[in-house]
């Protein structure tokens, strides 16, 4: 077992630039080499103030207990669980969560073997992980910040029921994330409506509605026809302050959110419908071949 199977932990979460990071992530690092960390603890800064929520302990807890309890299923099962455990334990504003840096810094120096164990593949007895994006890349792709970003925008106020299930789908992670249309919390809310129902099951049924629906409008159509409420930014702040009262994550139950404002539950019916009749009419990839399948399959 190697270093970094058994990472040393920083006491503190931290800062990695970007240029560091790219200069520490070169082919033979992606191909499964060790990081270099003696240039990542010498390039990494001191969080901007002393509050518990920079500690790494839980951070670390919480990445162990995902490997532990995803140890014999395909990593990809591990998002649903960790992703608004993660928001949980992260208590960040929006702002905050645009730093890469601290992406950077929980991806290489507090979890690099969750990033290899999450996204590699064992070839010649190294996990390669292929993208280095997934230790240091666009905030939907990277390892880390594209499940806390699931979290914050598909949670219903304190409610991380929805977010369970737009994680447990591949496809909204990697095709509905980055849209637009997710910042617009009903808009977000009908998707995971629509999966609930089972009207959106496969990968292909989510790209095909994502696609209609973007083609349909903008986030201004989306308000115009489902207003939201604005969010309670106050609560939210209470809440990233009682992180020290706050009990810690647990692994067989969902935490609770900042209590900043669900969502309005008619603007969310009302896209649920409007979205549920595009999708009638979307153009989904392969529905004609599967349908003649069936058709054959069942013929006399």
């Amino acid at each position: 077992m190697t270093a970094e199977n058994k990472p040393t932990i920083p006491d503190r979460l931290g800062r990695v630039s970007d240029a560091v990071a790219n200069k520490v992530l070169t082919p033979s690092v992606v191909n499964g080499a060790p990081l270099p960390q003696a240039t990542l603890v010498s390039n990494s800064t001191a969080p901007v103030d002393d509050s518990p929520r920079w500690n790494t302990e839980e951070v670390r807890t919480l990445v162990e207990e995902a490997m532990e309890r995803f140890a014999g299923e395909r990593p990809t099962a591990s998002d649903a669980w960790l992703a608004p455990r993660l928001h949980y334990t992260l208590r960040l504003t929006r702002s905050e969560a645009t730093d890469s840096g601290l992406w950077n810094f929980i991806a290489l120096r507090v979890a690099p073997d969750f990033v290899r164990w999450r996204w590699g593949q064992e070839k010649n007895g190294r996990i390669v992980v292929r993208q280095a994006a997934r230790f240091s890349g666009r905030w939907d792709i990277q390892c880390f910040s594209r499940l806390w970003w699931a979290a914050e925008l598909f949670r219903d106020g304190e409610d991380y029921r929805p977010v369970s299930a737009a994680c447990g789908n591949q496809d909204v992670l990697n095709t509905a994330l980055r849209l637009d249309m997710n910042h617009h919390r009903p808009s977000a809310q009908a998707l995971v409506e629509l999966l609930d129902k089972g009207i959106v099951r496969t990968g292909r049924d989510v790209n095909g509605l994502v696609k209609a629906a973007g083609a349909a409008g903008s986030t201004l159509v989306y308000e115009a026809i489902a207003p939201d409420e604005p969010r309670d930014y106050e609560a939210l702040q209470q809440w990233i302050e009682a992180i020290e009262s706050d009990p810690v994550w647990n692994p067989n139950t969902l935490p609770q959110g900042p209590v900043d404002g669900s969502v309005p539950f008619r603007s969310v019916q009302q896209l649920t419908k409007w979205f549920e009749k595009l999708f009638e009419t979307a153009p989904v990839r392969g529905i004609e071949m599967e349908d003649t399948t069936e058709t054959e399959s069942v013929s006399p």
